[in-house]
């Protein structure tokens, strides 16, 4: 959908195309663009199919650059999407600058650009090209900060939740919180580039307050990667953790099958032996003695199973009363 605002007296207004004031700037909001909106950006604004498809592209990582007479530079966002898998994630958000005009262009929706159009962002002006990204990179780096708390809250949850039974769904939820830790640390490293970018280069030219607020985004920037760096190992390691209990479970199970199993083989072998056509001990007693015999023969195997099943776990204990002492 494509959307014109214009600012009245700071706040910005939704417009329809009638209600233009040429005198004064617009900003042209383009989110969830389909094929078609994407064509009419191109032909409209002059817009490089290229670019455009750099735009779209989800993997795109954060740049600025000069074309012409107008600047066009990509950021990562970041998106929280509640019906979808993994719910956090990051997509690019193309600005293109042109003298009377700003473009945003994003194939989804963010929190970021509902704030712009929402007045939420104190300070923010058309008339400051470059003010106006910066903004926008500060914004988005509070929110990244605001969601990488919010992994880390439901990461700790789920956490609880395995300690307690380890199910696959909690595991699954874990190893989404985990790739959108990675996404986020690599959204920022680029955002990060792009910022050391527009400070090195002229490509925008900056005033006294540009260069303040840029210095503020970029220590927002640092400790947001260290807090993705952060978060991110420990998530790998839980998930690591709880693997090797995983396997630990496992490795119980199998002794217990391969206990029960050698007590059921010492039957078999004795009554196979005994099928055989040679001559056995008891052959000239009564009946019932060699069925006694085999009675008796399987309850003490029965016993010597359950004797080593329940001294194995009794050892264990008295090492780990041991090591605590």
């Amino acid at each position: 959908m494509i959307c014109l605002w214009q600012q009245d007296d700071g706040v910005f207004v939704r417009k329809e195309q009638g209600e233009i004031d040429s005198k004064r700037r617009v900003w042209v909001d383009a989110r969830n663009v389909t094929a078609d909106e994407m064509r009419e950006l191109e032909e409209t604004y002059r817009i490089d199919h290229e670019q455009m498809l750099d735009i779209v592209d989800p993997d795109e990582l954060s740049r600025i650059e000069k074309d012409d007479d107008c600047v066009i530079a990509i950021l990562r966002l970041p998106v929280f999407q509640p019906n979808i898998t993994p719910q956090y994630f990051t997509a690019p958000v193309g600005i293109v600058m042109v003298p009377d005009k700003i473009i945003t262009i994003c194939w989804t929706d963010c929190e970021v650009l509902k704030d712009i159009s929402a007045n939420r962002i104190k300070d923010l002006t058309l008339n400051d090209f470059p003010a106006f990204i910066i903004r926008i990179l500060s914004r988005a780096h509070t929110m990244f900060l605001r969601y990488l708390k919010e992994i880390y809250r439901r990461t700790t949850g789920i956490q609880q939740e395995l300690q307690e039974a380890v199910a696959n769904s909690e595991l699954i939820q874990l190893l989404n919180m985990e790739k959108s830790l990675t996404t986020f640390a690599t959204s920022l490293r680029s955002n990060q580039q792009l910022l050391e970018k527009i400070r090195k280069t002229r490509i925008l030219t900056l005033d006294e307050d540009d260069r303040e607020w840029l210095d503020d985004v970029e220590i927002d920037s640092r400790q947001a990667m260290e807090m993705a760096d952060t978060y991110s190992t420990i998530t790998a390691g839980t998930m690591d953790a709880f693997a090797s209990v995983i396997s630990n479970n496992m490795n119980m199970v199998m002794k217990r099958l391969t206990v029960f199993s050698i007590a059921l083989a010492i039957p078999t072998i004795i009554t196979s032996f005994m099928g055989m056509n040679i001559r056995l001990p008891w052959g000239n007693a009564a009946s019932w003695t060699g069925a006694v015999a085999i009675t008796v023969l399987c309850v003490v195997s029965f016993a010597v199973a359950y004797v080593l099943m329940e001294i194995a776990p009794f050892k264990k204990n008295k090492r780990t009363r041991r090591s605590k002492k």
